[in-house]
């Protein structure tokens, strides 16, 4: 128990609350259909949002094609699970189990194409190319008809329906949990810290013998079989899938849950996923008409009052008094009632001379046979 740190634990028990708050709304039946699907949005955005992470927070690489991968996750995982159920597998656990493993492999694959050559590049050209492939990737699945074309794939035979089975949301916060397991292990381990020492100093990672080209693009890959994993789960919540939702706009979403969480932090992007998810559910369900035209401002203002609050120096202290890592030390503070002594104090040392006796001894010169005379009684002393 010596290595059991709370801190790493935060982070389940964050998914794990949200798992059972939703389960016993779902037994109790206040589960509506709408908050149904809330928990399903929710729980593929903490995966998009952590599996991002590992690029731009702890790799140091900028990408913007996050949803490019959803997409093709999306549509190959999407297209294979209505292949399964037409093939006449029934159940729909099983086939969204395999879709997220098919989709996932896809989305990884195209990780690897398109990461050899693109992460060569840094900074603002790797983002721009990877803008690039998630444009164009969701206009070749539109010209396709085997995707259904411009109208999209129709998955209606996978949909979970939220009124009779609202229970796609405990699945997909599962797999949000082994995800969490799979990254958090990965960033504490070897591997991780030689993740971390290329995003703090590339050329020195290579002179301490990093292989620099296959952690980077092992994590593009990683990063993009889960994103591919949450296109899997995105096409069983809605029909048809359409190729508009994984525009540029989606990938910048995504970016904005990771840096205003906190680059590098799987917490920060954790609480910005359901933050920012929460936001955008209840804009596009409370604002209709007329006021639908705000929404984007009303978001925009939000997310702007946040970051504000996040960044703001006049603020820190109430920050620093008010976080979660205070809110966990205050039970982390010892009784003074409970602690041990010293261990290393005075009368624990071992020693011929007692420290009394040698701290009163007088040290005129006209006493050395007296200072003789007390250390070798106290070494009788000792003896007996």
């Amino acid at each position: 128990m010596k290595n059991f740190k709370i801190k790493h634990f935060i982070n389940y028990a964050l998914v794990g609350a949200l798992l059972i708050f939703g389960v016993i709304m779902h037994f109790t039946g206040s589960l509506r259909p709408s908050t149904a699907q809330l928990f399903a949005q929710i729980g593929y955005g903490i995966i998009l949002a952590v599996s991002l992470n590992l690029v731009v927070g702890f790799l140091g690489e900028l990408s913007l094609g996050h949803a490019g991968f959803m997409c093709v996750g999306a549509y190959i995982g999407g297209l294979f699970a209505v292949m399964l159920k037409q093939s006449g597998l029934d159940m729909k656990l099983p086939v969204l189990i395999i879709a997220m493993i098919v989709g996932g492999l896809f989305a990884a694959l195209f990780g690897f194409i398109i990461g050899l050559p693109s992460l060569r590049l840094k900074g603002d050209y790797l983002a721009i190319v990877t803008l690039a492939f998630g444009e164009i990737v969701r206009n070749i699945f539109m010209n396709q008809k085997v995707f259904g074309g411009a109208k999209g794939l129709t998955t209606g035979s996978l949909i979970y329906d939220t009124r009779q089975s609202p229970t796609l949301f405990i699945v997909v916060f599962i797999v949000a949990i082994i995800m969490l397991a799979l990254v958090q292990n990965l960033v504490r381990s070897k591997h991780g810290r030689a993740i971390t020492a290329i995003r703090d100093n590339e050329i020195a990672a290579k002179a301490m013998g990093i292989n620099v080209t296959f952690y980077k693009l092992f994590v593009f890959i990683v990063a993009a079989f889960f994103a591919g994993c949450a296109g899997v789960i995105y096409a069983h919540t809605t029909t048809p899938v359409l190729y508009s939702f994984f525009s540029y706009n989606y990938s910048i979403e995504i970016l904005v849950m990771v840096v205003l969480g906190g680059m590098g932090s799987i917490t920060g992007s954790i609480i910005s996923a359901v933050f920012i998810t929460a936001i955008n559910f209840m804009l596009q369900s409370q604002l209709s008409g007329d006021l639908a035209s705000l929404k984007n401002v009303v978001y925009a203002v939000i997310l702007v009052i946040v970051v504000i609050f996040s960044n703001a120096p006049a603020l820190k202290s109430f920050r620093e008094r008010y976080s979660i890592s205070a809110f966990f030390e205050r039970f982390r503070k010892h009784d003074a009632s409970k602690r041990r002594d010293d261990e290393a104090k005075w009368a624990r040392v071992p020693s011929k001379i007692k420290m009394d006796a040698l701290l009163s001894t007088d040290m005129a010169p006209d006493s050395d046979a007296s200072i003789h005379g007390d250390i070798s009684a106290n070494d009788k002393g000792g003896s007996k």
